[in-house]
């Protein structure tokens, strides 16, 4: 699916339409989501990216479930409409949990979906998208704690818990709350690369990458406040990350031995200090991979690897893509550019890792 465009000579292109699937019991933070991070989504002149709009299944008004109603601008002709539909989690439905029926306004509001939509959950929308036989035979995520239920509920669905998110293709999934930020937020890179994502990322006071295989922290207890984190030593890890980083000088910025800042680290990101480093230096050589024309060799020491060839194999192991294919695919100077078929289809490949 690619973002419409007007047809008469000399038009801008249109901006692609998001509808937000409102149903009762939803959750305040999570449909706002969209709303407030594809609203930030801009290009480098500042116009925007997206038009997003709220409805439900039949044009009236639902219960979220913090005490008040919204009232949607829209009914179910906004999801016929759209370029992606987003449906965020309802505590109403609970019939859902047992593999149970759509109410029939939902399942008729679904069943106008245009084919070749963009389809997203995020949290337990899942379960929506499941019941209407959307995720069968397809991987996908939801809240840790609801996938022992939901696995019960929809077999024919892939379920990986320990993600953040999963990104299919034309169908994109993501864990509980926070998650559906960062799956907004890979949304807009995969649409219009990194610098856009950045911008929207900025203008929410958000992180602009986690990456969608990151673990969802399942029981992962808060360090206490007296003990020394490595939260600082990270950052710093951030500005250095073309230097030969070892775990030695990690460890010694932190101030601690090797096997307790390995542990505390563990504790807090939930991978191990490597882990995490190439994961960072994987996101900057995207990141240059995209938005410069550096040759592949300067990027790889920017990025802390060291040579063309320890890129290369980090990127296909992680990706499944050389960084030459991946700049063909994403680079918005490239004929491909971020919004082709092509492109999405290799960026469909990053699956488990954004």
């Amino acid at each position: 699916m690619e973002d419409g465009v007007d047809q008469a000579e000399g038009a801008s292109p249109r901006r692609h339409r998001i509808a937000v699937l409102a149903l009762p019991g939803v959750p305040p933070f999570e449909l706002g989501i969209p709303t407030r991070v594809f609203g930030n989504a801009a290009d480098a002149e500042g116009r925007p990216l997206y038009d997003v709009t709220v409805c439900t299944a039949d044009g009236a008004p639902v219960p979220s479930d913090a005490g008040f109603t919204v009232q949607p601008a829209a009914g179910p002709e906004a999801l016929a409409a759209a370029d992606t539909v987003i449906v965020p989690p309802t505590h109403a439905m609970l019939e859902l949990g047992s593999g149970g029926p759509l109410p029939p306004e939902v399942t008729a509001a679904i069943a106008g979906i245009r084919p070749g939509t963009r389809l997203v959950s995020i949290c337990s929308g899942s379960y929506v998208l499941a019941a209407a036989g959307l995720l069968d035979g397809r991987p996908a995520t939801t809240h840790w704690n609801l996938a022992p239920e939901f696995r019960r509920a929809y077999p024919k669905v892939k379920v990986d818990e320990d993600v953040l998110f999963v990104d299919d293709g034309d169908v994109l999934t993501s864990a509980g709350v926070a998650a559906g930020i960062d799956l907004c937020l890979h949304m807009i890179r995969r649409d219009h690369g990194a610098a856009a994502a950045n911008r929207a990322a900025r203008m929410c006071v958000v992180p602009p990458w986690r990456d969608g295989g990151q673990a969802q922290f399942i029981d992962r207890p808060v360090p206490e406040p007296t003990v020394a984190g490595t939260t600082a030593t990270r950052a710093w890890a951030l500005e250095h990350l073309g230097e030969p980083l070892t775990l030695t000088q990690l460890a010694e910025h932190a101030r601690m031995s090797l096997r307790s800042f390995t542990r505390r680290f563990r504790d807090e990101v939930g991978m191990t200090p490597v882990q995490w480093l190439t994961a960072q230096r994987l996101e900057l050589a995207k990141q240059l991979l995209e938005i410069t024309d550096l040759p592949i060799d300067v990027v790889a020491h920017r990025a802390g690897f060291g040579s063309a060839n320890s890129l290369r194999a980090h990127m296909r192991t992680t990706f499944g893509v050389s960084p030459a294919a991946y700049r063909r695919a994403f680079s918005p100077k490239s004929p491909a550019g971020s919004r082709s078929r092509g492109g999405r289809a290799a960026q469909g490949r990053l699956t488990r890792s954004g």
